[in-house]
């Protein structure tokens, strides 16, 4: 005997199949979109330790194996390491500078981060950073790098 369903059955399996592929890249692109806004607040919670003088604060945004590169060649590895070299920077009680995130910008996988955007003290702002992130298990961003470049303006058009 013949039965009609059983030749929809593949071609609805198919069919159904065929549309879950097609949501995938808008999936992906809500995925980056919010885990940009997370980097984004992850920043934005890390500027503020230094503004709130909370080194302890400050400490928990760094990964174990963070390197973070001062001037010259000077380079601090480790979470120990680069909390011990900025708690002196957490001492007066006022910040001596500042900085927030002008962009944000995530791998499709999810798993690293970039953030970048300006320093400045009270005379204005005086570097760039940038900093990369990643999501560690526990699901939290952690810092792994970060370093600050002297700001250059840019040229005005003659």
């Amino acid at each position: 005997m013949f039965n009609a369903s059983s030749l929809t059955k593949p071609y609805s399996t198919t069919l159904a199949l065929f549309i879950l592929l097609l949501t995938i890249p808008i999936q992906a692109k809500t995925d980056i979109k919010i885990l940009k806004q997370q980097v984004w607040a992850a920043e934005l919670a890390f500027a503020k330790t230094m503004a709130d003088r909370d080194h302890q604060a400050f400490t928990e945004f760094l990964a174990v194996d963070a390197v973070f590169m001062g001037g010259g060649n000077k380079v601090n590895r480790g979470k120990q390491m680069v909390s011990d070299s900025w708690a002196k920077l957490f001492d007066s009680p006022k910040a001596p500078f500042a900085w927030k995130p002008e962009r944000v910008e995530v791998l499709d996988n999810g798993t690293l981060a970039l953030s970048t955007g300006p320093v400045w003290d009270d005379q204005g702002r005086f570097h760039t950073y940038t900093s990369i992130w990643r999501k560690e298990a526990n699901g939290r961003w952690k810092v792994i790098f970060d370093k600050g470049d002297r700001y250059c303006p840019p040229k005005s058009k003659e």
